[in-house]
């Protein structure tokens, strides 16, 4: 039985404390050792049981999402789970929940569902439509979903739909310098908007990289490498990245650096791509970037670790905010193997969740008070949790999911699915189901209960929709 959205409540009090002291870091910003620790009520490790029970329940709602999008809204792009009506990004679907959710599908086991996916896919899907796309979010949602599928079933219709989407979306990059246009036509290969950001630039190379492996066409690899290594070539003298340039100029359009939304990925696949690929060059340039974000962005305070805003070229702190899309960073920190600092931010995520029982989009961590208020079904302090437990077995880990599992369900889930918040704090419902719920919210929380066999992390690079890639296949040059 389902506990009453009271019960949970009580039980997100109960728990939210347990990680809810840590020491902030000794020294400076730019210090390499990192200084946690937890209180003395620790939480008892869970049993394989346990797990497995927290497993079934979070497979079950994930099933629950599923129906409710497959009864009002199959075939369109997603549901809103408010009104019970479908919605289509462009006017015309690009099947975005069946394709973000697939791989989801195949990991727990939900074959009947996948299963009528894939068909849905395999002979819907049809790109050749006229509309203007965003080269990031079909990218990591549509390439990534379509590439990792292919890995996972050997469904050779869906390398080939991977390869028509790939080719269609070439045409961005043929900016004076070489980073992509923020649009492309799928038709017509017409491209728009020149304004871009260095999450939208430089989150391609996984998606393309591996496109380019499993194809044999070069081309793929180098041009979503070249748009990297240029944004990465203008960088300030200390190193850092701002928020706005224009792809035609390469000039910056806004100074502002930090890890949050519109930079995030960008520092994500820095490090992803030279595991995945073996690329120096990329190991380099996260060397590098990851120095001048510790150094400049990193905000050790009493109330934890964190990360803010400054000048790209002075370092010079603009903005205290963070929020659910900065959490991603524990998760790279724990990848590139810094633990410590991993922990600290991880803890610092979990109290900006425990504020209001739901984390909101943005926190003013010089404050304590929240910035914007909405909660979007976001993933990544989920990610980070998965990540942290996979390097520690820590039980501490799992009862911060079981957290934010609770927290769906009291505040989010409806009758027909789970809806965003437009206000953590009074617990508005936002009438929005986006894909990235299944691709990324769902399995993150149910491969941190699930056996590790069920996909071993060290054999596998996720892309930044969660989306698994073989590292086998990545470092094999066709």
């Amino acid at each position: 039985m389902r506990l009453s959205a009271v019960a949970l409540l009580v039980a997100l009090i109960l728990v939210g404390p347990i990680f809810a002291q840590s020491v902030p870091v000794e020294g400076t910003a730019s210090s390499s050792a990192v200084l946690t620790r937890r209180n003395a009520g620790e939480p008892a490790p869970m049993s394989e049981a346990e797990k497995a029970q927290m497993a079934g329940r979070i497979r079950t709602e994930t099933l629950h999402a599923w129906n409710g999008y497959k009864k009002y809204a199959w075939g369109h792009d997603e549901l809103h789970p408010l009104s019970r009506k479908p919605f289509d990004w462009y006017g015309h679907t690009l099947l975005m929940t069946p394709i973000d959710a697939l791989d989801t599908l195949l990991l727990m086991g939900l074959k009947p569902q996948a299963d009528e996916a894939r068909k849905l896919i395999d002979t819907k899907l049809d790109l050749d439509q006229d509309i203007y796309v965003k080269d990031f979010e079909i990218t990591i949602r549509l390439l990534g979903s379509l590439i990792s599928c292919y890995e996972m079933t050997g469904d050779k219709r869906l390398l080939e739909l991977a390869d028509d989407l790939g080719r269609r979306m070439l045409p961005m990059f043929n900016s004076p310098t070489g980073m992509p246009y923020e649009y492309v036509n799928l038709h017509s290969g017409a491209v728009r908007g020149t304004r871009s950001n260095p999450a939208e630039i430089g989150t391609l190379l996984i998606e393309y990289g591996m496109l380019a492996r499993l194809t044999g066409k070069q081309e793929y690899y180098d041009k979503a490498k070249r748009a990297l290594v240029e944004l990465y070539k203008r960088r300030s003298s200390i190193g850092l990245v701002g928020s706005e340039i224009d792809v035609e100029s390469g000039k910056w359009t806004d100074p502002t650096a930090g890890i949050m939304g519109g930079i995030d990925s960008y520092y994500e696949y820095l490090l992803k791509a030279s595991i995945l690929f073996g690329d120096q060059d990329c190991a380099a340039m996260w060397r590098d970037s990851v120095a001048a974000i510790n150094k400049y962005l990193a905000d050790p305070r009493s109330s934890g670790l964190w990360y803010g805003q400054a000048d790209m070229n002075t370092g010079v702190r603009t903005h205290t905010n963070y929020g659910a899309l900065d959490a991603f960073f524990p998760a790279v920190l724990a990848l590139s193997g810094d633990g410590n600092r991993a922990a600290a931010l991880q803890d610092s995520s979990y109290r900006m969740w425990n504020i209001a029982g739901v984390e909101p989009e943005q926190l003013d961590y010089a404050t304590m008070k929240i910035a914007s208020p909405g909660y979007q079904l976001r993933p990544e302090v989920i990610e980070s949790t998965y990540y942290l437990y996979h390097y520690t077995h820590d039980p501490k880990y799992l009862a911060m999911g079981q957290t934010y599992f609770n927290g769906l369900l009291a505040y989010c889930r409806t009758d027909d699915g789970y809806a965003a918040l437009s206000n953590v704090e009074s617990k508005k419902k936002a009438d929005s189901m986006e894909s990235f719920f299944f691709a990324e919210t769902l399995k993150y929380l149910y491969l941190l209960y699930a056996p590790e066999s069920t996909l071993p992390l060290d054999s596998v690079i996720f892309n930044t929709e969660a989306h698994p890639m073989k590292r086998s296949l990545g470092l094999k040059q066709e």
